[in-house]
C-alpha cells in the first residue's frame, strides 16, 4: 500500500491492510462475507406483508442470493411516508430466514433498538443518514452482530473509515463497508455512484467492501449495468432491492427490481462473478486473514 494512504489515514489504523492483515472475512451463519464467495443481499426496501417478503426470499435464494435484506424500520425523507412494522417486521424476517435458510440484514436506527434488532437480525445495517451517529455505532458494536456500515450521503472516505475504526474500538471486528452513492451536482440518478471508493477502499482496506447499486441509481433500468461495475472493481458482494410488484412498493419503488429483472441481471452478472471468486481464491492462499472469535476458541481448546 502507498505511503501515502497510510498519512492520509492515519488517524484510522485498525481499518487499514497491514502485513499482519490483509483480509477481514466476516462469519454470517454458514457465509463469509470477504471470502472467495461473492456474496449478493437481495429483498425489498420494506417488510410491507407477510406475502410480499416470502415470495421475495423464496425467488431470490433460488436465483443466487444468499442473505435477505429488509427494512423493519424505515427512515423516510417525509415524515408521512411509511415508517416500517417494527417489531412485526422483525418477526417476519425471521419467519423468512427459517422458511428460506437465507441470513438476515435489516437497518437499525436508534441505540435503544439495538438489542431488539440483533435477537432478530443476524448482521445490523447503519444506514447513510447514521453513518456518524457515534451512540448508535457503539451500540451496535457491542452488540455482537456483524455491522454493515453504509456510506453517508455526504461523506468522504475518510469519514466512513472513522466511522469502521469506532466499530472496532469498541470490540467488534466483523464490519462490512458499504458503497451505495453520494449527493453530488448531478440530479440525473438519485446519487452518485462512486466506483472509485469501491476500488480504493479494496486497496487500502481490509474489511469486506459491499456495493448498493440501487440506493446509487435510484432507478432501477441502471442497476444491473452499476451491479456489473462493482463487481469488475473488485467488491466482496452486493445490496440490491428487489420487490414482487415495484409499481406498488410502498416505498423505493422506481429502484427495485422485479423478480425477472433480477433473474436476468443475476445471470448476466454469473461469469463476472466466477471470475471474482477465482481471483480471489488464488490470493486467498498465503495471505494472513482474520478469523472469527469462535474459530479462535475452538483452535485454542483443541
Amino acid at each position: 500500500m502507498r505511503e501515502s494512504w497510510l498519512e492520509r489515514f492515519a488517524e484510522t489504523p485498525d481499518v487499514l491492510k497491514s502485513a499482519r492483515l490483509q483480509q477481514t472475512v466476516v462469519p454470517v451463519l454458514d457465509l463469509e462475507i470477504g471470502g472467495s464467495e461473492f456474496i449478493t443481499m437481495a429483498g425489498p426496501c420494506s417488510v410491507e406483508t407477510e406475502f410480499q417478503l416470502m415470495a421475495t426470499a423464496n425467488h431470490v435464494r433460488r436465483s443466487g442470493a444468499r442473505i435477505l435484506r429488509g427494512g423493519a424500520f424505515k427512515p423516510r425523507s417525509s415524515p408521512y411516508a411509511f415508517q416500517g412494522h417494527g417489531l412485526e417486521g422483525l418477526k417476519m424476517l425471521a419467519r423468512a430466514r427459517q422458511e428460506s435458510g437465507l441470513a438476515i440484514v435489516t437497518e437499525v436506527m436508534s441505540e435503544d433498538d439495538v438489542p431488539l434488532v440483533a435477537e432478530y437480525a443476524d448482521i445490523l445495517q447503519i444506514g447513510t443518514r447514521n453513518m456518524e451517529n457515534y451512540a448508535l455505532l457503539e451500540a451496535a458494536a457491542r452488540s455482537g452482530r456483524p455491522v454493515l456500515l453504509k456510506r453517508g450521503m455526504v461523506a468522504t472516505i475518510a469519514d466512513l473509515l472513522r466511522s469502521a475504526q469506532l466499530i472496532l474500538d469498541n470490540g467488534n471486528p466483523n464490519v462490512i463497508l458499504c458503497e451505495r452513492g453520494i449527493r453530488t451536482f448531478e440530479t440525473a440518478t438519485r446519487n452518485t455512484f462512486d466506483i472509485a471508493a469501491v476500488a480504493l477502499l479494496k486497496q487500502i482496506s481490509h474489511l469486506p467492501v459491499i456495493a448498493d447499486p440501487s440506493h446509487a441509481a435510484g432507478l432501477r433500468e441502471l442497476v444491473p449495468t452499476l451491479a456489473r461495475v462493482a463487481v469488475a472493481a473488485g467488491a466482496d458482494g452486493l445490496l440490491v432491492e428487489v420487490h414482487p410488484n415495484p409499481e406498488k412498493a410502498w416505498s423505493d419503488g422506481e429502484q427495485s427490481l422485479d423478480f425477472a429483472g433480477f433473474d436476468e441481471m443475476m445471470a448476466d452478472l454469473g461469469p463476472w462473478i466466477n471470475l471474482h471468486d477465482m481471483s480471489r481464491a488464488k490470493k486467498e492462499h498465503g495471505q494472513p486473514k482474520r478469523k472469527s472469535a469462535d474459530t479462535l476458541s475452538m483452535e485454542a481448546v483443541g
